[in-house]
C-alpha cells in the first residue's frame, strides 16, 4: 500500500520548472565571416551612418542659411554691377564717379552731393531718391528711373538721359542742364516749361541740342 501511494503521489505532483543557466555569448558572425571580418564590417557601417548624419546636418544648415539670410544682403549690389548695398541707404557725398553701375538700385536712397560724374548708369533706379546737389555730369543715364526723385540743384551738364523716367513729383529745379539730352523723357508740363528757360548747349555724345530734346518752342 505504501508503494502504491508513493507512485500515486509522484504521478500527480507537478513537474518543477527546469532552469538552465549558461554564460551569454555574442551572436556568431554570419556564415563565411570570422570575428575580425565581422568587426571590420560593423565599423564600416558605423562610419557610413555617421557620414550620412553629418551630410544631412550640413545640408540642413546650408538650407537654413538661405532661408534666414540677412534682408539687407538681398540688395547687395542692387544689380549686375557694384558690390555695395545701395538701396535705401544714406550715401551722401559718396564717390561713384566713372563707375559702371548699370541697373544699379538706388531706390529711396539719400544721395546728396554724391559724385556720379562720368558714371555708366543705364537703367539705374533713383526712384524716390534724394539727389540734391549730386554731380551727374557726363553720366550715361539712359532709361534711368527718376520717378518721384528730388534732383534739385544737381549737375546734369552733358548727361545723356534718353528714355529716362521722370514721372510723379520729380523736380529738376535749380539744376545745371547745359548740354543734357532729354530725348523721350516724359516730363510734367511745369517741369518742361521750367527747364526750357534754362536749357542751353549740345550733348557731346548724341549731338542733340538740349532745347530740341526738351521740345522747347
Amino acid at each position: 500500500m505504501a508503494l502504491v501511494l508513493n507512485v500515486s503521489l509522484c504521478s500527480t505532483s507537478k513537474p518543477k520548472p527546469h532552469l538552465h543557466l549558461s554564460n551569454s555569448k555574442a551572436t556568431p558572425p554570419p556564415l563565411g565571416l570570422n570575428t575580425k571580418q565581422s568587426r571590420q564590417a560593423s565599423q564600416k557601417l558605423t562610419f557610413s551612418l555617421a557620414g550620412s548624419v553629418s551630410s544631412a546636418t550640413f545640408v540642413a544648415l546650408l538650407s537654413a542659411s538661405f532661408i534666414f539670410v540677412d534682408p539687407a544682403l538681398a540688395f547687395r549690389g542692387g544689380g549686375p554691377y557694384g558690390q555695395e548695398v545701395t538701396r535705401g541707404q544714406d550715401l551722401s557725398g559718396k564717390d561713384f564717379s566713372g563707375k559702371t553701375l548699370i541697373k544699379q538700385d538706388f531706390k529711396t536712397s539719400i544721395l546728396r552731393q554724391a559724385n556720379f560724374k562720368g558714371a555708366k548708369l543705364l537703367g539705374a533706379s533713383f526712384f524716390d531718391a534724394d539727389l540734391t546737389g549730386a554731380d551727374l555730369s557726363d553720366a550715361d543715364l539712359r532709361s534711368a528711373d527718376f520717378s518721384l526723385a528730388n534732383v534739385t540743384k544737381a549737375n546734369l551738364s552733358n548727361a545723356n538721359l534718353e528714355g529716362a523716367l521722370a514721372t510723379g513729383n520729380t523736380s529738376f529745379k535749380g539744376s545745371n542742364i547745359t548740354g543734357a539730352d532729354f530725348t523721350d523723357v516724359p516730363l510734367r508740363d511745369d517741369q518742361r516749361e521750367y527747364l526750357c528757360k534754362v536749357a542751353d548747349g549740345v550733348n557731346p555724345t548724341t549731338g542733340n541740342a538740349t532745347r530740341d530734346t526738351l521740345l522747347c518752342n
